[in-house]
């Protein structure tokens, strides 16, 4: 509340004065300092900064913001200029990986999703010590990096075909795709960070752009690891159904998310 209260008198200040404010330091993603007219004054994000790459990395990121103007309205907020667009400065933390917002938005899902900023020497469980709710963080992730792993990371933007992985550079790209299959009438795919299968599953997803959403990916998978769980009382076996009920395929899906909860708790 304090930090929301300080963030609004800046802005008024600028509103007041009519002059653009400039960036004179950046202290943390969450705290910069400015400065108007000779006049210095604290502005403050809520949330928390990213810091597993260390200050050091945020502060050669944004080194380029500082001396730069900013202005504010109060739909937007404070924003910068970047590649000629106006730009919302605390959108900009969030989406390059150095602020965790208090809710996390897609903004921030994707930006720890896809290891962006300080996000990008975070363990491999933290996408999912942050979005997940009733199954262990380290079962999510050993399973997600049987589903999805793309250079060496579970990647949000997966898409599986007739049993062909695709790996795409964004939400929008993998949503075209699966637009374009479902029109054509497909149903045999899987989606997103958790390979939810949409013949079987699309009824879990109130859209498939929500689908690709890696926090409602985490949810449905976490709500078919369950009942899973529910129906052979048994952890291993929820885990290789999630896979296949049938003893082959899924003993060996079971084998390689052993090999990847292994790495999970040796560091990776």
């Amino acid at each position: 509340m304090t930090r929301r209260l300080v963030m609004i008198l800046s802005l008024a200040s600028l509103s007041i004065t009519g002059r653009a404010a400039t960036i004179e330091n950046i202290i943390s993603p969450t705290s910069l300092v400015l400065t108007q007219a000779g006049a210095r004054s604290v502005a403050d994000f809520d949330g928390k900064p990213v810091f597993y790459c260390g200050l050091k990395a945020f502060e050669s990121w944004a080194a380029p913001l500082v001396g730069q103007p900013v202005r504010s309205n109060p739909e937007t907020g404070m924003t910068v200029s970047v590649d000629a667009r106006e730009v919302p400065l605390e959108r900009l933390l969030v989406k390059k990986g150095w602020l965790q917002p208090v809710v996390l938005d897609d903004d921030a899902q994707a930006a720890i999703a896809e290891g962006r900023g300080g996000w990008a020497c975070a363990g491999a469980t933290a996408p999912f010590e942050l979005m997940h709710a009733s199954v262990d963080p380290k079962v999510l992730a050993g399973i997600a990096l049987n589903e999805s792993a793309f250079n060496g990371r579970a990647w949000p933007w997966t898409l599986n075909v007739a049993g062909q992985g695709y790996f795409f550079r964004s939400r929008e790209d993998a949503y075209r795709v699966i637009e374009s299959l479902i029109a054509r009438g497909r149903c045999d795919f899987d989606v997103g960070l958790m390979q939810v299968n949409w013949c079987w599953h699309a009824r879990r997803f109130a859209s498939p752009w929500e689908a690709l959403a890696p926090a409602t990916s985490i949810r449905v998978a976490e709500d078919i690891l369950n009942e899973n769980y529910s129906k052979t009382h048994s952890v291993a076996k929820a885990i290789a159904y999630y896979h296949s009920a049938n003893p082959a395929p899924g003993q060996a899906y079971l084998a390689r998310f052993a090999r990847h909860l292994n790495q999970i708790q040796t560091g990776l």
